[in-house]
């Protein structure tokens, strides 16, 4: 049985300000430390839960926080970008299940560092009138491809906000947003318990769990942060301008609503 994970640090248990999600300097250190040990504890709760293969990828940021000499040497890891399809690179639909660890909430909600892909550039993201975060978003994907999310990690704002698309689902709460840089967290030891326990089960109940499905044809909805990033993105032809800060683009397939949200996502460095 092959299982994917997907691995983001803002939902990490014990991570909560933005230097500790920032290269260059000791709290990044030991957060992307904290990060690589609950994607172990979760390999370990899916072999324990019958898994044969499993697929990391490193999701956060320029997507090198994991540390290779410290991973489980039975899971192979995606490290680096840009790559195609970002956060759910290398997902197929031989995958029996999602696993979307250390995960946050959308932007403009109330979770610890709350944002969507890029927290300079977009304000709200919706897909087909469902206003989704990044799980929200890849998890359609998935969807597409056949694919269920059968475990995810974070705060409780997260779960709030995925309990929706993934209902049958198991998540594990590491910490409760107090604020947008605040949390009352469990310790990283405890957290990893917890992580490592629901993976097993997880991954035992993967066969019943369904998939987030979005029926085509797809609308993309941008809200972007500042009227000059809206002028940005309606310079791409396949944008449709909504008003002063949201543009919409009609796709075919989500895998393209996503790489349009990527495209977007790399451009606004030039108004950075």
């Amino acid at each position: 049985m092959k299982i994917y994970i997907s691995a983001d640090i803002e939902g990490v248990a014990g991570v909560v300000n933005p230097q500790q999600v920032s290269m260059g300097n000791g709290e990044y250190e030991r957060a992307r430390r904290l990060m690589t040990l609950e994607v172990n504890a979760a390999i370990e709760g899916a072999f324990a839960g019958g898994a044969t293969d499993i697929l990391v990828n490193d999701s956060h940021g320029d997507m090198r926080n994991l540390l290779p000499d410290e991973i489980d040497s039975r899971a192979e890891l995606i490290s680096g970008k840009p790559k195609p399809l970002n956060m759910f690179e290398g997902l197929s639909s031989e995958h029996a299940g999602i696993f979307c660890l250390g995960y946050h909430a959308k932007a403009r909600s109330a979770g610890v560092l709350a944002h969507t892909t890029n927290g300079f550039a977009f304000g709200r993201i919706r897909l087909n009138g469902h206003e989704v975060g990044e799980a929200g978003l890849y998890g359609a994907y998935a969807g597409s491809l056949g694919v269920p999310v059968i475990l995810l990690t974070g705060d409780d704002q997260l779960q709030a906000e995925t309990k929706p698309f993934f209902p049958e689902a198991h998540h594990v709460v590491v910490k409760y947003a107090h604020g947008q840089r605040v949390a009352r967290s469990f310790s990283p030891e405890r957290a990893r318990a917890f992580i490592r326990a629901q993976a097993e089960v997880a991954v035992r109940s993967a066969s019943s769990i369904p998939p987030f499905i979005l029926g085509s044809p797809y609308r993309l909805e941008i809200e972007l942060n500042t009227p000059a990033l809206c002028d940005l993105a309606a310079v791409i032809p396949a944008a449709t301008r909504l008003d002063a800060v949201t543009v919409s683009f009609e796709s075919e397939t989500v895998e393209h609503a996503v790489r349009w949200v990527n495209t977007l996502s790399a451009l606004s460095a030039a108004l950075r």
